[in-house]
């Protein structure tokens, strides 16, 4: 059987519900009792690395949980690594882990929307398929995966998109990359990108900000004072900002602040199209660097780890058109 090492983070899936209906970590064995289950999948070893809820969850915090698992394949050679997390932030440390672990193992990133003592709960048919899934040999290369709900999203294009459905990870513009029945772990297309930056931590200072009609640069010039490393800025559609938000920014890039913009739409990516004040183009020839269809925080994600590697414009151009 296939060595598998289960990682458990907290979140949900390692949470119960009381008596006046509060949802809390009131169980510290709620995730060790699915592992009877598991072990009919593959040989499994699970390890308690933390008990938090997703928004406790920093970059920093990611960051031990990349050494750790680069620590524990190295010493113990596991065939695949399952991470359970906090549905809250889940998407931004899988995509952390995608870009900065240097392996071809597969790792899963997996959480629960309801409870381990509620009614329907979710977290248990989601460990099993997770485990199934590291266990398969189709899944290697493939990057960190997320799978949720019977499905396999990439750690790239996945999100939280409901506030309290089981159905909440999709991958808009792109879909799963596969799915799970009783019987199989069925695959149907992979990332043709794959990226991999070695870092040594995850504490730059990179703020996000969303673009709203009306915006005072006042919310903006406050960066001007702070030590920030970088920017992120989700923009309207294909990428534009209300003029009066453009001197702030052309401030930052002059003092050697980098700034990523994105869209605050789900589907597509920014381009340099609009020609007007505040429109994409004007942007671009700031020095603004435009992301290949990212969201905002994993833009953010991903400019804390490439700032390890440089700070030259054109470079993070070309990386964040990758």
């Amino acid at each position: 059987m296939k060595k598998i090492l289960v990682i458990n983070t907290g979140g949900t899936i390692a949470m119960s519900v009381d008596a006046s209906e509060r949802v809390k970590p009131l169980d510290d064995q709620a995730v060790e009792r699915i592992l009877p289950f598991l072990q009919r999948y593959a040989d499994v070893t699970m390890v308690n690395f933390l008990n938090l809820p997703s928004p406790h969850i920093t970059p920093a915090v990611m960051n031990q949980l990349r050494l750790f698992i680069e620590q524990e394949l190295n010493q113990h050679g596991y065939d695949g690594v399952v991470v359970t997390h906090g549905t809250d932030t889940l998407e931004e440390t899988a995509y952390f882990l995608d870009i900065t672990l240097p392996v071809t193992v597969p790792v899963v990133v997996t959480g629960a929307m309801r409870s381990s003592n509620e009614l329907g709960a979710d977290g248990p048919v989601n460990l099993i398929s997770s485990v199934r899934v590291a266990a398969d040999p189709q899944s290697r290369d493939k990057g960190v995966l997320v799978v949720f709900n019977d499905e396999i999203h990439a750690a790239r294009h996945v999100t939280k998109t409901h506030t309290s459905n089981v159905a909440t990870f999709q991958s808009p513009a792109y879909g799963p990359i596969g799915t799970i029945s009783k019987k199989s772990v069925n695959y149907h297309h992979a990332p043709l990108v794959r990226e991999h930056y070695a870092i040594e931590h995850a504490d730059a200072n990179v703020p996000l900000i969303k673009a709203v009609a009306g915006m005072d640069p006042n919310w903006l010039g406050f960066l001007l004072e702070q030590p920030v490393d970088g920017l992120v800025v989700e923009a309207f559609g294909l990428g534009n900002l209300p003029p009066a938000v453009v001197p702030v920014l052309r401030q930052l890039l002059d003092k050697g602040v980098p700034i990523v913009l994105v869209s605050r739409c789900y589907n597509g990516q920014v381009q340099d199209v609009y020609d007007y004040e505040g429109g994409g183009r004007q942007l671009k020839e700031l020095g603004i660097v435009f992301s290949n269809g990212l969201n905002g925080q994993k833009a953010r994600i991903k400019l804390m780890v490439v700032l390890q590697q440089t700070r030259d414009f054109g470079e993070l151009q070309r990386l964040f058109e990758q």
